[in-house]
């Protein structure tokens, strides 16, 4: 694609390291700041939609996490949730300071595990000009019998006991014990809804991501009971649009309905589908969609955002 070769690579210092992103420079003044869910590296999480947005005139910064990708970090492939959110701050800072990027006009994008950690991101980021939260992980302890339920005894004993065995082995320096991050039924995964492996086919459907590490550290198993980022959307001020499938068995749609509900200026977007639909048979209505959405509010007050017919409102209003 030609947004591919029109990007660069950029590093930005986070923390006590540094972060890799795809910079796609644009021409309008906005930007959207994008990551993807666990594990998931920029390639994969975001190429099909910065492409897009790309398209439509908007500059993006797409980044890995640290301790994945590109990025820096040591131990490899350990999420921990206050870095990533930190690492998004830094990512939107650096954004604000991109020659054609207007500091008004960023938006952050975020699904599954991101997209939980762009509610809090919103929350506490007053300059922020909308957020985009897609199948977000709102609430995990919510999700958290169904999760189990997925599993079979044995594999969920397998799963917690190496999770255990992790945990206690970083706090002596010891390499991380990796797990897949999706697998079926019965295997040891962090992750085996009825809907988990269809991230190959939707995120990297060519096998075109070879450097994409499909892992995680176990201890994840033990850090999900208490992430609630939905908690934070009555904070939001900036428009915010949540993306949720109706048939999504990954992160439930109900969490992240209710977490949108308490957002002052949010509005939904539901589609028919499972966890990973807006990247696959449902594409369209949710680029479209989102397209409008970062029209709106990112380019309301520019002369020639008037009468852009993608302006038009494809969004329903959160019911609760």
């Amino acid at each position: 694609m030609s947004e591919i070769r029109q990007r660069t690579e950029v590093r930005f210092a986070s923390g006590t390291t540094t972060c890799a992103a795809w910079h796609y420079p644009g021409s309008n003044g906005g930007c959207v700041v994008m990551a993807g869910g666990t594990s998931v590296t920029r390639g994969p999480a975001t190429d099909r939609f910065a492409a897009r947005f790309h398209r439509a005139g908007f500059s993006v910064l797409a980044l890995d996490f640290r301790h994945f990708g590109g990025s820096g970090g040591t131990p490899r492939q350990v999420v921990r949730f206050d870095e990533q959110i930190a690492d998004y701050r830094a990512a939107v800072d650096f954004a604000a300071g991109l020659p054609e990027v207007d500091p008004d006009r960023i938006a952050v994008w975020g699904f599954s595990l991101a997209g939980g950690h762009v509610l809090r991101v919103a929350a506490d980021h007053p300059r922020l000009a909308a957020a985009i939260a897609q199948t977000p992980l709102a609430d995990a302890p919510a999700i958290t019998p169904h999760a189990l339920r997925s599993m079979t005894p044995r594999a969920a004993l397998r799963l917690f006991g190496r999770a255990a065995a992790d945990l206690l082995g970083g706090l002596v320096g010891r390499p991380p014990l990796l797990v897949p991050t999706a697998g079926p039924r019965g295997t040891v995964a962090s992750l085996t809804t009825a809907d988990a492996t269809d991230g190959d086919r939707a995120l990297d459907p060519d096998r075109r991501h070879t450097d994409w590490d499909r892992t995680v550290a176990a201890r994840i198993a033990l850090q999900f009971g208490t992430y609630r980022p939905g908690r934070h959307a009555a904070r939001i001020r900036c428009p915010l649009l949540v993306v949720v499938c109706d048939d999504d068995r990954s992160a439930l749609p109900g969490p992240a309905l209710r977490a949108a509900a308490t957002a002052p200026r949010s509005e939904t977007l539901r589609l028919p589908g499972r966890h990973y639909a807006p990247f696959l048979e449902a594409h369209e209505p949710a680029v479209t969609a989102q397209l409008a959405f970062l029209r709106t509010h990112l380019l309301a007050d520019r002369p020639d955002a008037a009468g852009d017919p993608g302006r038009r409102d494809r969004a329903q209003r959160a019911a609760g």
